[in-house]
């Protein structure tokens, strides 16, 4: 996942000297390799749930919550990250990240009950939080514009592949080892990264002094929070088994995102903003977030979706279920280098638009074609297809996104970002498992066989996502290029 930084920094950020580009290089492929292993264990604990329920003696719906709260830390953490990146220097938020991460990860491995473990879980997503923000403003701060597309196709590796690979390498330990090895294998790796980073990453960013809103960060763990819990049950009310209704944790949630924004614009006044939403004035910003959350949504709503369908409908062993979706992960992730040089050369548009029309293409194909007798070698293809559209799409809106904006917005950017994605995931996942409830009951009481009503519930989940799709391709044709990274004037002008 090296980065081929050219030696021509003069083009970069003002303040980079033009003999630093090996120390850039440097700071940014350690920063690389500690995101990849964060993001792997965000994932690498699902296959591993029915033998922490043994081992423990607690139920699924306990279970989940190690899923959950790592969903729920990640949301309300990353909004902070805007104001830290501001007010510590690079290496400070590293060590942060990575101690936080390597603390949880030791936790879990030693837990001797559920509630221990949890918090072992709520640690680590303490450190995953910060590190892709931070990862992604470093880059955007050493990168000289005209190579940030390919330096952004690295990071979509860290994105795509890391999760993609998380289960299957969980399945490989838990078959011959107990769930602990899990953090056990993980935890040398995260201490390496961190004594790797405290001693070679170097400060590429001056802090100052930005005063802490109390306020902000109790509205914005309320809104992010709450909005997060209450579209992640919405699943679960759909099929009767809600610890909450729904509606209170997103009413509660709405509210204070609502009093989360009046008080951003308040501060803004005074640049004393948490997160500064003024990152939402760059045309190119605002229509490349309301892409990503189309496409965050269809990404985790598929995926969601596709292991129950492969195992519950198709009849696939879990491994092989898992196997199946690996190929068009690797694919995203490996896209990215290549995707992320085109887009230096040509800009976002000629990606972003082929890439929507296959992400439609692949869901309403699989909203007409996915049943019980669908061979396995279609949902491989049309995964791959999904895949590879997606990686056509994400690579040039993270790098128009923050292109976009005025250097001193980059934290603000990218934790935005980061936040959305959160959200986004959230509401894709409640959307398709709620519309396969729907579907599913509907069929059911209908006369339709238990399987049938399931395929009858993921062709309406599809269906849905396939609809959406479409306006992803209409928005796909609005996303600008940055014309500070072409050499014109504004946004980032030197």
């Amino acid at each position: 996942m090296g980065i081929p930084l050219s030696d021509a920094t003069t083009t970069a950020e003002p303040g980079i000297a033009p003999d630093h580009s090996r120390r850039n290089r440097l700071v940014i492929n350690l920063m690389l390799v500690a995101t990849f292993v964060v993001f792997l264990n965000e994932t690498i604990i699902g296959v591993a749930l029915p033998n922490v329920m043994e081992t423990l003696h607690i139920e699924e719906s306990t279970a989940q919550w190690l899923s959950t709260a790592f969903m729920l830390t990640m949301a309300v953490v990353i909004p902070t990250t805007g104001f830290l990146m501001q007010r510590l220097n690079t290496r400070t938020v590293f060590i942060l990240a990575m101690s936080l991460f390597s603390l949880g990860t030791a936790i879990a491995a030693i837990a001797p009950g559920f509630e221990v473990l949890l918090a072992g879980r709520v640690i680590q997503a303490s450190g995953t939080a910060i590190m892709m923000p931070l990862l992604m403003t470093t880059v955007m701060t050493l990168v000289p514009p005209h190579e940030r597309g390919k330096t952004m196709g690295n990071i979509s590796i860290v994105m795509s592949v890391a999760p993609a690979v998380g289960p299957a390498i969980g399945g490989v330990i838990v078959q011959s080892l107990e769930w602990r090895f899990i953090f056990i294998l993980v935890l040398p790796i995260a201490i390496l990264a961190l004594v790797l980073g405290a001693m070679r990453v170097q400060n590429v960013t001056e802090p100052r002094s930005v005063p802490l809103d109390v306020l902000s960060v109790i509205l914005s763990a309320f809104a992010f929070g709450g909005l997060i819990y209450g579209l992640s049950s919405l699943g679960e009310a759909a099929a009767g088994n809600a610890v909450v209704a729904p509606w209170i944790p997103i009413t509660v949630g709405a509210v204070a995102l609502v009093g989360f924004i009046l008080r951003q614009l308040s501060l803004q006044k005074g640049d004393r903003a948490f997160l500064d939403l003024r990152t939402f004035t760059s045309r190119g910003f605002a229509v490349s977030i309301v892409l990503m959350v189309i496409m965050m949504g269809a990404l985790f709503g598929t995926i969601i979706i596709l292991p129950l369908y492969t195992q519950d409908v198709l009849g696939l062993e879990p491994v092989a279920s898992g196997l199946l979706l690996v190929p068009g992960s690797l694919m995203m992730g490996l896209a990215g280098p290549f995707i992320g040089r085109l887009y230096d050369k040509v800009g976002p548009r000629p990606l972003i638009v082929p890439g929507s029309v296959a992400v439609s293409v692949a869901l309403w194909v699989m909203a007409m074609t996915y049943g019980v007798g669908t061979s396995w070698v279609e949902v491989l293809l049309l995964h791959i297809l999904l895949s590879v559209g997606l990686a056509f799409m994400f690579t040039p809106l993270f790098t128009t996104s923050l292109g976009s904006l005025q250097p001193h917005l980059y934290s603000h950017g990218s934790a935005t970002i980061g936040t959305v994605q959160q959200l986004a995931g959230a509401a894709g996942t409640a959307l398709f498992i709620a519309l396969l409830t729907i579907g599913k009951v509907g069929a059911a009481e209908a006369g339709a066989d238990t399987v049938n009503a399931l395929a009858t519930g993921i062709h309406t989940a599809f269906m849905a996502g396939a609809v959406i799709s479409l306006f992803a391709i209409v928005a796909s044709f609005f996303v600008p290029k940055p014309s500070s990274e072409f050499g014109a004037e504004g946004g980032l002008a030197h």
